[in-house]
């Protein structure tokens, strides 16, 4: 099943439950595995930040600086819901943990929770500087690049997706999924 998805240049990856990282570089007739030292199979999210690639999973994050040839782990460990990158600005999202900030493509992390009423994170979306985070209890902005947050005006539900589009008016929207109450066991 696959959980998450990535593009970088002419590459797609899949990131797949127990069945680790898979790249197409033909639009998806052909997938190969590129699992090369990743320490988990169990890819929750994925995301690509100019040649570099990042697969949040159960134990945390790991990088690919070759197209996912091979991995590292970048020391953000636990559980990974959600990653997105911008930049040298990568955001990874924890479970019971809040959002991690790399500012130099992963190499290191900061916690950056500051506002933040919940630490259960299951989706993250910048159009930098603005990122929104969503949560166990709800949704909350940070127009900095994490360095603080406010609560937004969907509270009291599950945020298990958001994505930035753009609106056609030089600005975008922003979509979500959510569902009330606490997410499916």
């Amino acid at each position: 099943m696959t959980q998450s998805l990535a593009v970088s240049g002419t590459n797609l990856f899949a990131g797949t439950y127990y069945g680790g990282v898979f790249r197409t570089t033909d639009n998806g007739t052909n997938w190969t595995a590129v699992n090369t030292g990743l320490p988990d199979p169990e890819i929750f999210s994925l995301a690509a930040s100019g040649t570099k690639l990042f697969a949040g999973t159960y134990l945390g994050v790991s990088r690919s600086t070759d197209n996912g040839t091979s991995w590292t782990p970048t020391g953000v460990h636990n559980i990974i819901y959600a990653l997105t990158a911008s930049g040298p600005f990568v955001f990874a999202g924890k479970h019971s943990g809040g959002v991690f900030r790399s500012t130099n493509n992963g190499t290191s992390w900061t916690s950056v929770n500051t506002g933040f009423s919940d630490t259960t994170v299951y989706s993250l979306a910048i159009l930098s500087p603005n990122l929104v985070v969503g949560t166990y209890i709800g949704a909350f902005r940070s127009a900095n690049n994490g360095a603080s947050w406010t609560a937004t005006s969907l509270t009291n539900t599950s945020v298990l997706s958001l994505a930035f589009a753009p609106n056609g008016a030089g600005g975008s929207n922003l979509f979500t999924t959510a569902q009330a109450g606490p997410p499916p066991a």
